[in-house]
């Protein structure tokens, strides 16, 4: 299952839909107010919107599943897992972190939740989906959902998301969680080494060259990550150790003499 930041859709993941459906169940949905969703009269929450992947689980008629969530929307995976323990068999955070706390994500967040606020929709659609596009076709379809939207659901979103902070219950994850970053991408990488820090069982692994919009600008090594972990063949990295697998292709691993992460089955 997919979880997308504030304004973005379900169409931010149409590679990992694409790619890895030939071996997994791809759930993507759009969050209350986004894309082709209806709107929220309830204010915007984490826990409202985690309690949401749980109900949409249940209709499914899903027990258990992997979740991934994407920048921000790494928040909602996160709390979701520490909500909801015995629901998931492990996550996959992309780009995401647990808490707003350094100046520059704080900026553009409170920046976008601004401009939604001032009700420059268009504008801010305009400016996100050109960031996360690849190519003209993904522009077009990330636009296309994103103006969609409800305003006002956006706008808390972005609002939720600055003043969101899990990191001292970041002990409490049990299952595996898979980390993929762009070692390019400077301001989050703090974000990568919180988690990595907290997290008991994870695995971190960063893209060589890559920047944050990884689902759609690096997404075949994000997909090849993914079905290495699944499988158990990545390797994890200690929290104590300064030495991180830098990776050109999600086809190389490192080898570093550790034991590999096993997901459950």
């Amino acid at each position: 299952m997919f979880v997308c930041p504030p304004l973005l859709t379900c169409e931010a993941f149409r590679y990992q839909k694409e790619q890895l459906s030939d071996s997994f169940r791809v759930i993507t949905y759009d969050i209350r107010g986004h894309g082709q969703s209806e709107s929220s009269d309830v204010p915007l929450s984490i826990p409202l919107l985690a309690e949401d992947i749980k109900q949409l689980m249940d209709v499914l008629n899903i027990r258990q599943t992997y979740i991934c969530g994407y920048s921000t929307g790494g928040q909602l995976a996160l709390e979701a897992m520490m909500t909801y323990p015995d629901r998931f068999l492990g996550g996959i955070i992309v780009s995401g972190m647990s808490e707003v706390s350094e100046w520059y994500s704080a900026f553009r967040i409170s920046l976008a939740g601004f401009i939604s606020g001032m009700r420059l929709k268009r504008l801010l659609c305009s400016a996100i989906s050109w960031g996360n596009a690849d190519c003209g076709k993904t522009f077009r379809q990330l636009y296309g959902y994103s103006v969609k939207g409800n305003i006002k659901n956006l706008s808390q979103y972005y609002h939720i998301s600055k003043r969101y902070n899990c990191t001292s219950r970041l002990h409490t994850i049990k299952v595996p969680v898979l980390l993929i970053y762009g070692n390019k991408d400077k301001s989050f990488l703090r974000y990568a080494r919180i988690l990595q820090r907290h997290i008991p069982h994870c695995t971190l692994h960063l893209l060589e060259g890559a920047t944050h919009q990884i689902p759609t600008k690096r997404a075949r090594d994000m997909n090849n990550l993914i079905r290495l972990w699944i499988r158990g063949e990545l390797v994890a990295v200690s929290p104590q150790d300064e030495h991180v697998p830098f990776l050109s292709g999600a086809t190389d691993t490192a080898d570093d003499g550790r034991m590999p992460a096993k997901p459950p089955t």
